[in-house]
């Protein structure tokens, strides 16, 4: 029996969404204690821990003595589409402002940052600026941030990423988004900060979503 191609091409799909899994997360400090990090947290780089923040307990990345850009992992490894939403509190200090964001699929991934020097909300890739807005940032106001990579088509992957007051609503719209061809999807979600306020930058309320490769 000879399938259309049209057909042929929507039994692929079905297959693909059949194999495919999301799995969601979220990374909430409050049962852990303060001054470690559980397993669910892996540290790359930086000085990071669980402090208290607000009545709640957050992960935090420290100054520290030596200025790095930290970042500590969260969840599962993706292998396909991932998205990660995260509140976030940092400060200035006098005229030092620091640098933070979420990221997804990895050291080598896309990340949303927040680059108050440059007052931009930039999507970067291996310390390249894909795509950057206009954006202001309020110290000492908890913001919200979101990053989300899915498919587009062909081979395309579209990356999208929004930022908004904590105590306000979601914008409907994205505010920067760029199209990549050559990613692989794979790798975890992460929370990233480098301090040049040598003040800490707290991470609450942190919501992973990733696609998994299917079960053998």
């Amino acid at each position: 029996m000879i399938k259309s191609p049209v057909l042929a091409g929507l039994l692929a799909l079905a297959s693909l969404t059949h194999a495919a899994e999301t799995k969601s997360f979220t990374i909430n400090a409050d049962d852990w204690a303060e001054g470690e990090l559980p397993k669910e947290v892996f540290v790359v780089e930086g000085k990071i821990q669980v402090a208290a923040k607000d009545g709640n307990k957050a992960i935090v990345i420290d100054p520290g003595t030596e200025l790095t850009d930290a970042c500590a992992q969260v969840a599962v490894s993706a292998a396909g589409e991932s998205s990660i939403q995260a509140r976030v509190f940092a400060s200035k200090r006098a005229r030092s402002v620091p640098k933070f964001g979420v990221s997804v699929h990895g050291m080598s991934g896309y990340r949303l940052l927040v680059n108050a020097a440059k007052k931009q909300l930039e999507l970067v890739k291996s310390d390249v600026v894909a795509a950057s807005v206009p954006f202001t940032w309020t110290s000492e106001a908890w913001l919200k941030l979101k990053l989300e990579v899915k498919r587009g088509a062909g081979e395309s992957w579209q990356i999208s990423g929004k930022a908004w007051p904590a105590d306000g609503t979601e914008p409907a719209e994205v505010m920067v988004k760029a199209e990549d061809k050559g990613l692989k999807g794979q790798g975890k979600a992460g929370v990233w900060g480098t301090p040049y306020s040598q003040t800490p930058i707290y991470f609450d309320d942190i919501q992973v979503s990733v696609e998994v490769a299917p079960a053998p």
